[in-house]
């Protein structure tokens, strides 16, 4: 077989966890990257505010990559392109809201001026060198989202993006299963589908449901104030909100950062219709009662800094919970944030409100006969599960063997894998290396310079602490002054004096060992002061805080 006649799949980020998606598709001189995502931080990544992928790869081959396409404007699947971009400046095709989005973030990155952009539609190809991309109308939680079939020489590659099977969208078409099975019948080589809810049976929800629930609260609770919490990026929820508000005549009022920033750029394209004199601002909230008002808020996964939080914390300037208010969680808490989310709702009730967050909730995720339609209208040679935990692909997986794929037609791939792949000898899939993949961590300006020796060390402070060993010697190795103990976060030292007292005495033993032995040896020294006290520490209290000996020489 040819080497170049197979067309290679590298996912770089999202097959570990929900987050992170990018995948790059290599044919020849050639590579198209879908999506660009990011991750929130772990519970164990202190001071970290995001992840974003590693794309090392694509900067070592940056002259083959002709551009990024978007399936839809979710930060996991964009959120990492304006550190991206600083890299490896390529054009970038999204549909409109997508865009909308993109460019949202660019500006406030201040790289809107130098980056290439084209917006796509359903229906249309775009050629990137050997790779032709076909856009096709999918529904997901945010409108505009997008599936893509990849056409190379070596075969046609479908990847859904994240969808589902929508027959009544609150806004625009729903999905085109009529060009999936089009597609089908011409020959598709693999399916990349997504496995967000493989684990759930029956089918996803339509989304107007929702706008049902929302009516029932709004009917039951006419003398109340109500809060909803939901995604920013969720514009068809926050649409059913305005229409209910509109329908019961209250005004609507829009916090958070982001919401604001999400609604806006809806509006201005034409996405969500806000009847005139409905949104009024926090600063006019005071010129209406409880009952004429709806705030639409984001912190609906717990977030320590959104607006709700910051409302049930009792530390928000302008919104303060009153007994009495009705809070509507609109979102389902994302796998790892259920405690959060958990700790707002108790603070809600202790604050005298109402909270309800049964059947106010869709998923943008197809379950499993959404999954299983989509693989007879597709009917791939291989199955490749994409977007989800290893637990969710497995569940995937599953289905595909339901449907009567061989275990060898199943790709349970890991990120950095590359995957080649083609039509040649009746279909053609093998692992045949590993690229550099994983996170790169940013915390606040700095990308990539904490690094999981970094972590370690705040993981340390954050357990047990520090302990500064501070003393002053001369030329010949005497002690001039200390040695002084400074401890942050190990013990409290008023009430610990003996404790300190003795761990001087365990120092100053070492000192004179460790200069006895090998004479004047900084090095050494600060060695020998780090495991006598380390070892002392650990067998008074268990405890391993981080020994930090600061030695001066006497002028």
């Amino acid at each position: 077989m040819s080497e170049t006649s197979k067309l290679k799949i590298i996912p770089l980020g999202g097959l570990e966890a929900i987050g992170m998606n990018i995948t790059a598709f290599e044919y020849e001189d050639s590579i198209v990257v879908v999506d660009c995502g990011l991750a929130f931080p772990e519970d164990d990544m202190y001071g970290i505010d995001l992840v974003i992928p590693d794309i090392t790869y694509l900067l070592e081959n940056a002259e083959k990559v002709k551009g990024f396409v978007f399936t839809h404007g979710h930060e996991d699947h964009i959120g990492a392109l304006p550190y991206i971009l600083r890299q490896l400046n390529v054009p970038i095709y999204a549909t409109k809201l997508t865009m909308g989005l993109i460019e949202l973030k660019l500006t406030e990155h201040e790289l809107l001026k130098t980056t290439r952009r084209k917006v796509v539609h359903p229906g249309q190809s775009i050629n990137l060198g050997q790779l032709r991309v076909e856009i096709i109308r999918t529904n997901h939680s945010i409108q505009d989202a997008v599936a893509l079939a990849i056409y190379s020489p070596a075969g046609t590659i479908v990847h859904t993006g994240d969808f589902k099977v929508d027959f009544t969208p609150v806004f625009g078409d729903p999905i085109d299963l009529q060009r999936f099975a089009e597609i089908g019948r011409k020959g598709v080589l693999a399916l990349m589908c997504d496995s967000t809810n493989a684990e759930r049976p029956g089918y996803t929800a339509s989304e107007k449901t929702v706008g049902k629930t929302f009516d029932t609260i709004f009917s039951e609770h006419r003398d109340n104030r109500i809060i909803v919490a939901t995604f920013a990026s969720n514009v068809d929820r926050v649409q059913q909100i305005i229409d209910m508000a509109y329908k019961y005549h209250r005004k609507v009022v829009i916090e958070g950062r982001s919401m604001v920033n999400v609604i806006t750029t809806a509006q201005e394209l034409g996405y969500i219709t806000i009847p005139e004199n409905t949104l009024v601002t926090l600063e006019e909230m005071k010129n209406y009662t409880d009952e004429q008002l709806v705030l639409i808020t984001t912190g609906s996964q717990g977030e320590s800094m959104a607006a709700l939080s910051r409302m049930a914390g009792g530390i928000h300037k302008k919104v303060q919970i009153n007994p009495g208010d009705v809070i509507v969680f609109s979102s389902h808490p994302i796998p790892g944030n259920e405690k959060s989310v958990s700790k707002v709702i108790n603070e809600l009730y202790f604050k005298g409100a109402e909270v309800i967050f049964q059947d106010t909730h869709v998923s943008g995720h197809p379950c499993q006969e959404e999954i299983k339609l989509v693989y007879s209208l597709v009917k791939p040679k291989f199955a490749i599960p994409i977007h989800g935990e290893f637990r969710h692909r497995v569940a995937q997986a599953k289905i595909a063997k339901l449907l009567g794929y061989q275990s060898g037609d199943i790709l349970m791939l890991s990120s950095g894998d590359v995957l080649e792949i083609s039509e040649e000898e009746g279909g053609y899939a093998r692992v045949t290396g590993h690229v550099p993949s994983g996170g790169i961590l940013v915390d606040g300006l700095g990308v990539g310079d904490v690094g999981n020796i970094v972590l370690k060390d705040r993981q340390k402070l954050a357990e047990d602490g520090i302990i500064i060993v501070v003393m002053t010697m001369d030329t010949a190795g005497r002690i001039v002054s200390g040695p002084d103990i400074v401890s942050r976060g190990f013990v409290y030292v008023r009430e610990s004096e003996e404790l300190l007292d003795e761990a001087s005495e365990v120092v100053e033993d070492a000192l004179e060992n460790a200069i006895g032995k090998r004479g004047c040896d900084w090095n050494h020294i600060k060695n020998a002061i780090r495991d006598d006290l380390g070892d002392f520490l650990w067998r008074r209290t268990k405890r391993s805080p981080m020994i930090l000996p600061i030695l001066m020489e006497e002028g």
